[in-house]
């Protein structure tokens, strides 16, 4: 089985070439998806109510505004989030990969927004970096209702895409239309079956 990390700065369009590498029958694990769901269980809710304090948590809910607001202020109380939710993360991940591999799958892609940033690339067997220009970048974050300040935060805890493309083993340009990315995404599906012919073979 081959595993495959897909990754790229946020605002990229990372999301999107998974779900058409999903609808082409790759098998996808989305980590943030996952740490999501990790998050909303009760004893994570606990560790992060005691840890960030009790206003970040309502009743039923992570304030999850509050928390980023909290965590992009202070790199202590996001070094505290990241170590309750980041090793729950991985083992849902490993858990994921043994029922998928239990099943026959072959590829497994990682959707993770900071693979090269917390160590993930060194697990994985080839690693795609999703790419496109700052402007654009910016202004689909801004679609998304986020002003210039958020997105400088954001950015600002991440390896720059430069850094990024130097260590992929592939790169997808996310520049023009979606047709353009749709062919970016079948060449991506073509190199993932020459990837595990290769890893067969050796």
């Amino acid at each position: 089985m081959i595993l495959i990390g897909i990754t790229g700065v946020v605002g990229s369009g990372k999301t999107t070439v998974s779900g058409m590498l999903r609808k082409k029958g790759i098998e996808v694990i989305d980590l943030d998806k996952t740490a999501k769901e990790v998050a909303e269980r009760e004893d994570v809710r606990n560790d992060i109510k005691e840890a960030l304090g009790g206003h970040c948590i309502t009743k039923d809910n992570i304030a999850v505004e509050k928390i980023r607001e909290l965590v992009f202020k202070d790199k202590e109380k996001l070094k505290k989030l990241e170590n309750i939710i980041h090793p729950k993360v991985g083992e849902q991940m490993y858990s994921k990969i043994k029922k998928l591999e239990k099943k026959g799958v072959k590829a497994i892609v990682i959707d993770a927004p900071l693979l090269f940033e917390k160590g993930l690339n060194k697990e994985l067997n080839k690693i795609v970096v999703v790419s496109t220009d700052a402007v654009k970048t910016k202004e689909r974050l801004k679609r998304r209702g986020m002003d210039e300040d958020d997105i400088d935060k954001r950015t600002a805890i991440q390896i720059p895409l430069k850094e990024k493309e130097a260590m992929a083993d592939l790169v997808i340009h996310n520049n023009g239309t979606v047709e353009e990315l749709e062919k970016e995404v079948d060449n991506l599906l073509s190199r993932i079956e020459a990837w595990e012919e290769e890893l067969y073979a050796s």
